[in-house]
């Protein structure tokens, strides 16, 4: 196929049926919920092959982001573009109504464990709406062992052994390959992870799939083989600030896998930068993508993917905005 001149791309939320989830995500962005079953996740971008989203505006609409990866990979990815295959980060709204499962996702170091090292998945979560009940457990306490997770998974007590945070809108999770994890009881977040889905599960707080009348499987072993006992970097991390004007702009994430900055304020600001891709999502505001003589509204929830080919542009807050930049860094710990 020839290749398309490519232009900011705004793509449609993919929603995914979770027994854990609600329905909060209506208020969070525009397309409808289908059905009433618990939707627990909006995949916002997303190149998995069983789910690609799709261009929502303009000449591309109804592409798929792997087929734009396929077509157009020099002007999506620009200097990036000879190291990945697929666009190599997946991102994702959550609504956690109840408990996820206590879980963990392969490293680097445990590719052996599933067929391939794209399983790997370091994530981070970015608070939007909690409740005084709302929980997220990231990591464990001191001097737990896998025995001790063994039997407490077996007894019904593994909660005591992990860390847990009490949520606020605005904080930011770190959730590094290898760590036990969870979230939920009325936690909405905003989570960005590389491209993979591998979860092995350790234990799920009995939950009941009404779909299946069943429990989920659990995968104990493969989960236990996948912690890092000595990981410290998850959990609550201090925002950094890098400027105050025109707007407040602040370092969440700097791994190896992704950066994400949050930007407030009302005033105009730079998005993207040359020769690589960013990615744009709004969590508060509205505002306009400003790309030669072309505008791009942004609306709340939405996300937008600036082609390495766009470059620099200006972003035009229409209210009071809450905007995560995200970008993908040069190289990683695999290379």
């Amino acid at each position: 196929m020839t290749e398309m001149i490519l232009y900011p791309l705004r793509f449609e939320p993919i929603y995914q049926y979770r027994l854990w989830g609600g329905r909060r995500l209506a208020a969070l962005l525009t397309a409808p919920l289908p059905n009433d079953d618990p939707i627990g996740e909006a995949w916002i971008l997303s190149d998995r092959q069983d789910h690609s989203s799709k261009v929502a505006n303009g000449p591309l609409q109804g592409q798929t982001l792997g087929q734009l990866m396929e077509q157009s990979q020099e002007q999506l990815m620009g200097r990036l573009a000879q190291r990945f295959q697929r666009f190599p980060l997946l991102l994702k709204f959550l609504d956690a109504h109840q408990m996820l499962s206590v879980q963990v996702h392969p490293g680097y170091k445990h590719a052996g464990i599933s067929p391939a090292v794209e399983t790997v998945k370091t994530e981070a979560w970015v608070v939007l709406e909690a409740a005084k009940e709302s929980r997220i457990y990231a990591g464990l306490k001191p001097r737990t062992t896998a025995e001790i997770l063994r039997q407490s998974v077996t007894n019904g007590t593994l909660a005591n052994q992990l860390v847990s945070i009490s949520p606020k809108p605005g904080d930011a999770v770190f959730i590094p390959a290898g760590t036990v994890h969870s979230l939920g009881d009325d936690v909405v977040v905003f989570e960005v992870q590389q491209n993979s889905d591998t979860t092995f599960r350790l234990y799920d707080w009995g939950h009941i799939d009404a779909k299946t009348g069943e429990s989920r499987a659990l995968q104990v072993d493969q989960a236990l083989a996948c912690i890092d006992f000595a990981n410290g970097r998850a959990g609550l991390v201090t925002p950094v600030a890098e400027s105050a004007t025109p707007v407040g702009r602040e370092t969440l994430f700097d791994c190896d896998a992704f950066w994400l900055w949050r930007v407030r304020g009302r005033s105009p600001f730079t998005v993207g930068a040359t020769g690589v891709p960013r990615v744009l999502v709004c969590t508060e505001g509205t505002g306009q993508i400003e790309y030669h003589v072309d505008t791009y509204t942004v609306g709340k929830g939405e996300v937008w993917l600036l082609p390495a080919a766009v470059g620099a542009c200006t972003f035009r807050p229409g209210s009071a905005v809450n905007l995560l930049e995200i970008a993908i860094p040069a190289h990683s710990a695999s290379d």
